[in-house]
């Protein structure tokens, strides 16, 4: 089975320069995983996933002990700390070089990679544009269709 049978082709892309708070927020629109970042050529030359957001030092805030997360969000508005955050660029903290499968790859292909670069979702590259999409919940929605298949066709006979 091909990439392109089950890959998402409808996702949501970002620049380098966009602003951090609108990568979060389209994150959360799309429930994608991550946002291939695109040049202003519309080649990849990144991807933001949801690790970059949580697990990067580039925020400027130092995280306290426990759960970090709530402090931030307790973070005064207007605040010098509140307002570096709103400045960073999806630049200075996306993956550069990001994993990526061609339209041609197979989902051995795609799991492999995915296991090699140890990530959860992966673009989809044709002639150095993205097409598409890949994350484990369309490898695994891939998957249950095919066992209902077996399991449909265990049953008429």
């Amino acid at each position: 089975m091909l990439v392109t049978e089950i890959m998402r082709s409808s996702f949501a892309t970002v620049k380098p320069t966009t602003p951090l708070i609108d990568a979060a927020r389209l994150l959360l629109e799309t429930n994608q995983r991550g946002l291939p970042v695109l040049d202003d050529s519309g080649h990849l030359v990144g991807i933001v996933s949801e690790g970059d957001l949580l697990h990067r030092d580039e925020l400027g805030v130092s995280p306290p002990a426990g759960n970090w997360l709530e402090s931030l969000l307790g973070i005064e508005e207007g605040g010098p700390a509140r307002e570096r955050m709103r400045a960073v660029r999806v630049a200075a903290i996306m993956t550069p070089d990001p994993a990526f499968v061609d339209e041609d790859a197979t989902i051995d292909d795609v799991v492999a990679e995915m296991d090699r670069r140890r990530v959860s979702q992966i673009p989809v590259v044709c002639a150095d544009e993205v097409i598409g999409m890949i994350s484990r919940f369309e490898l695994i929605t891939a998957l249950e269709h095919c066992l209902s298949r077996t399991e449909k066709g265990a049953k008429a006979t």
